[in-house]
């Protein structure tokens, strides 16, 4: 008999995390059709219920601003999960993942591969979907040649034995984002073309918005949304750690 639920493509890589996906409840809280066609491209395909967590976290509450992205996504993970299981407990999720994304315009943190220099005394100001296009060119002005950091703190929820019945474990991926110094005239296309309205930092290095870059740091999946190396090596180091993971 075939498994209820498979969220695993036979494309998929025979590795210890995906393994543990096979025959399994998989979730994906987010409408987001790019997180979506990362996780395909390598092989994942996960039922889609989308959070009502209202992302309201003010970012004045983190001394860390890297830790937002992080508690969004668990703040989803959770309701998503918490949802599910109330409304049919016999066929509960056995993994729920959520994310969040956001850019940060001023980066503190100096990435591995790259020689910048962090601005250690500015704050860095969390850029989210711009609210209209006025506000979209307003932020690619800011980011015209210089250099934004793109943080995407991922969140998982799957069930344990002990209370509260479940576990939340999060990863965070960081990726510097180099801005070509562009003509104002081409700012000003890509903002009226709407491209980045539906953009956290008000860009998409996969579209139009590859233009305006002139070289990335770090992860390009995490980028467009969802840091898939991480996310898997993470997965798989929980197989490693945990003899019961996803067993229970």
């Amino acid at each position: 008999m075939a498994p209820k639920h498979q969220a695993v493509l036979p494309n998929a890589l025979r590795l210890p995390g995906l393994t543990k996906l096979h025959g399994k409840r998989v979730i994906l809280a987010s409408n987001s059709p790019r997180r979506r066609e990362i996780l395909k491209t390598f092989g994942v395909v996960p039922e889609v219920v989308p959070s009502t967590f209202d992302e309201s976290l003010p970012h004045s509450s983190f001394q860390d601003v890297h830790e937002y992205p992080v508690a969004t996504a668990t703040q989803k993970a959770v309701e998503v999960y918490e949802r599910l299981v109330k409304d049919n407990p016999d066929d509960a999720p056995d993994l729920v993942i959520a994310a969040d994304t956001v850019v940060l315009s001023h980066p503190t943190a100096p990435s591995a591969t790259s020689d910048f220099t962090p601005q250690s005394d500015v704050r860095p100001e969390v850029l989210e979907k711009p609210t209209s296009k006025a506000d979209n060119l307003r932020m690619l002005l800011d980011l015209n040649g210089g250099i934004c950091e793109v943080v995407t703190g991922v969140s998982i929820v799957y069930p344990i034995i002990t209370a509260p019945g479940y576990s939340i474990k999060s990863i965070d991926e960081r990726t510097l984002v180099h801005f070509a110094d562009s003509p104002t005239y081409l700012l000003e296309a890509y903002a009226d073309s709407g491209e980045g309205l539906d953009r956290a930092g008000g860009f998409a290095i996969q579209g139009l918005g590859g233009m305006l870059i002139r070289k990335v740091d770090g992860d390009y999946w995490n980028v467009v949304g969802f840091p898939a190396a991480s996310f898997f090596k993470f997965l798989d180091m929980l197989v490693d750690e945990d003899d019961d993971f996803l067993d229970v």
